[in-house]
Parts: structure tokens; C-alpha cells; sequence
């Protein structure tokens, strides 16, 4: 039966009141028996899920529209995650069937959950899928990225990325106890609370900027996420704070005497005890897709994400280059671009590891040099046991004289 005609036979029933109970139910099952037994290769996935959405609600334990719906997600699943990454980036993102129920997040999700009520704190706050990790402004709910949800789209979130953010239990809850401080400040409107301004500043939603100078020597703030990220704004100051407090098993009294980043660890804990069985003083409705951006197609959102953060270093290290790399071409010798290729694996994850920058940065960054030591004509001698230090020692510190001009981005 052609899709056009199904969809009428659904929508001929739905209308009908005319037909006893039992008929209608057993007409439509046959109906939604055919309809699953089409192999999803359609782009419009919408027809698929609007036939599931159409089976009445009047049926009961017989006829659930769920298991429709179920059915559909799982085979869909099934259809994309054994594409090609180069047929998988065509793929819209809305249109993969994602959810967090039945996934390995789901215990991590229960887990955040079994922390706040061990502080007696009731508000669990909402988790939805989307396009990165946040919470909306002024929406007390945790958006987690998509590419957490399934095996196959953190394969190609690595490939695109060279990294997956969260990927690790431990790192999934790091970001989901700094999220959670997010959600319960819109929740409990906490940062209009006059202590809460004197602890961690002024807060305005017009007034976030897009980049910070941190100090890593500072002991005014905790660290909980990398790039010593609560110096980044007021509000990520008390997300971290809140995220030290509530990570189990860290005396962050012991952690953090001396400092004065004890004092808003303190604060904390005052306030969430004065916090503890109440319930949220804000929930507003909203549709979760005006926030989660995923009614886009996975090339585009990786061309927009690469962009991001594509930050371009500076072209001033030719005369570097040509001190690092000045051997003469000849017998003992190698391109400077071969043996920045043989080496770039290492060399990148021996950076990141020492800088905390994103992978796909430094990457860019050694593609960047290769190619400008192709076009230098740049040679190195193949025997040096010093050379892989001295490469190392020059790419470190071209990031992390990047780093401290105040090209910190704030992302969370």
C-alpha cells in the first residue's frame, strides 16, 4: 500500500466512531503491522513517526501508540548507525531517533540524581538531548550532547573532533554536576540572592564574555574543569564551586584550607542545606526543540563546530622553524614535514595532555607547520636524540603563549 493511502486508512480510522471497539482495534493493528513491515530508507522520517503518532489513545493495554513509535526509533537506529561516516554526515540529527532512556547516560543521569538527595535537595533537574552541553538561559534543565547517546556517532564525533567531551564516566559527571549548578540557579533564582552577588559578583545575561584571562595560580577559585574555567563569569564561578561541593567522596575542606575559594565552597553548602526539601521556585514551560538545535544535518553541524574552534594561530614562527629545523638537505637528513608527520600523533596528545587544548586545535596547528616547512624546504638530521624534546618544548610553548593573551573561549 503506497504511503499516501496508508496515511488515509490511518486517518479514516481515527475519524471513525462508527465501528465497534474491537473492530477498530483489530482493523488498525493490521494497519500498523503493514506500516512497520516498510523498510525505513525514507529521508522524510516525519511520515514515518507522524503514522505512529496518529494511532488513537483510546485502546488501552491492546493498542499502545509507544510501541509504534519504539519500534520505529529502534529500526531507524538500526538503518544509520552501519552508514558510512560520509553517508552518516548526511543525516539530520533530529532525525536518528535519539533518546537518553536505555543508554549507558541513563545510570550517570540516576547517579547525579542519588547525590542531590543526598543532600536532601528535591529538584532533579530534567536532562534532553542536544547539541552540545548546557542549559538554557533562564531554563532549569541539562542539555547533553548527542554524541554521547550512541557508540557509533562517538566514532564519528572522535573522527571529526579527534576527542569526545564527557566520554568518561568520571568526566561525564564532572560536567554534569556543573551543569546541575546551572539549572538549580534558575530553578531557585539564586543569583539574584544579595549573599550570592557579594560570594560571586555581578551576573547579566547581556554582559558574558566570549573570552577570559585566567590566573592558574589563583586561589580564590576552585578548579573542577579544565582551562580553569570559574574564573571564566560569576555564574561558571558558582557552577564550579557548586560542582566541588557536590562531587562524593572530596573533603573539599581538607582540599581547599588556605584558600579563599573555602569561603564560597562554604557559602555553598549553606545555602543548598537552606535549599534541602524544598521544591524549585521557577519551572517554566518550553519545548525542548526551540533549544536543543538538532533539526540540522551532522556535516553542517561539524562544519560550524570545526570553525569553532579553529581559532588560527599567529604566522610570526618562520624564523623559529628555520632555527628548529636547519639542517642542510643530503645524506642523514629528512624533510622537516616528514618528520613532523611521523610524529604528529605523539606530539599532539603529549601537548594536549600539558595545555588542556582541544585536540582538533593543536592538530590544525602541526598541519599548519608542516605544510609551512614544506614551503620553507625545511630539513632536520633523522639521528638527533634531542630533536623530538626541542619539538616538543617549541609547539608547547606556541600554545601556551596562544593561551595566555586572553584566548580562553567560554563554551560551557
Amino acid at each position: 500500500m503506497p504511503f499516501a493511502e496508508l496515511a488515509l486508512a490511518f486517518g479514516t480510522h481515527i475519524g471513525s466512531t462508527q465501528a465497534p471497539l474491537h473492530l477498530q482495534y483489530k482493523s488498525l493493528l493490521s494497519l500498523s503491522n503493514r506500516f512497520l513491515s516498510f523498510k525505513l530508507s525514507s529521508t522524510n522520517l516525519a511520515e514515518h513517526y507522524w503514522l505512529a503518532a496518529c494511532a488513537p489513545r483510546n485502546f488501552g493495554h491492546e493498542f499502545e501508540t509507544s510501541r509504534i513509535t519504539r519500534e520505529l526509533i529502534e529500526m531507524e537506529a538500526a538503518d544509520w548507525a552501519s552508514l558510512s561516516d560520509q553517508d552518516l554526515l548526511e543525516r539530520r540529527i533530529s532525525q536518528l531517533g535519539l533518546r537518553l532512556e536505555g543508554t549507558t547516560l541513563e545510570p550517570l543521569i540516576r547517579q547525579l540524581n542519588d547525590e542531590l538527595s543526598a543532600h536532601g535537595l528535591v529538584f532533579h533537574p530534567p536532562c534532553h538531548i542536544g547539541d552540545e552541553w548546557f542549559v538554557p538561559i533562564g531554563i532549569p534543565a541539562i542539555f547533553i550532547p548527542f554524541f554521547l547517546v550512541h557508540d557509533r556517532l562517538r566514532s564519528l564525533e572522535r573522527t571529526m573532533m579527534l576527542e569526545v567531551e564527557g566520554e568518561t564516566a568520571e568526566w561525564f559527571m564532572k560536567l554534569m554536576r556543573h551543569e546541575a549548578a546551572h539549572a538549580y540557579s534558575y530553578a531557585y533564582q539564586l543569583q539574584r540572592k544579595k549573599q550570592w552577588q557579594q560570594t560571586f559578583g555581578q551576573t547579566s545575561d547581556d554582559d558574558t564574555p566570549n573570552f577570559y584571562r585566567p590566573r592558574p595560580f589563583s586561589r580564590s577559585y576552585v578548579v573542577h574543569l579544565d582551562d580553569w574555567y570559574a574564573q571564566s563569569h560569576a555564574d561558571e564561578d558558582f557552577a564550579e564551586t557548586f560542582a566541588v561541593w557536590l562531587t562524593p567522596g572530596l573533603d573539599w575542606r581538607k582540599r581547599y584550607a588556605g584558600w579563599k575559594a573555602l569561603q564560597k565552597l562554604e557559602y555553598v553548602d549553606e545555602l543548598m542545606k537552606s535549599l534541602a526539601g524544598k521544591p524549585p521556585v521557577h519551572t517554566p514551560k518550553y519545548r525542548i526543540a526551540e533549544y536543543n538545535c538538532l533539526n540540522v544535518k551532522l556535516k553542517t553541524y561539524y562544519a560550524l563546530k570545526r570553525k569553532l574552534y579553529e581559532d588560527t594561530y599567529p604566522d610570526f614562527y618562520d624564523a623559529d622553524l628555520r632555527a628548529l629545523f636547519a639542517a642542510q638537505a643530503g645524506p642523514g637528513g629528512i624533510k622537516a614535514s616528514s618528520y613532523l608527520r611521523q610524529r604528529k600523533r605523539r606530539l599532539m596528545n603529549s601537548v594536549c595532555q600539558w595545555t588542556n587544548e582541544k585536540k582538533f586545535r593543536v592538530n590544525k596547528l602541526l598541519t599548519r607547520l608542516i605544510d609551512r616547512c614544506d614551503q620553507l624546504g625545511l630539513h632536520v638530521l633523522n639521528d638527533d636524540p634531542q630533536q623530538d624534546f626541542r619539538v616538543s618544548a617549541f609547539i608547547t610553548t606556541l600554545v601556551m603563549n596562544y593561551l595566555f593573551t586572553g584566548k580562553f573561549k567560554r563554551t560551557k
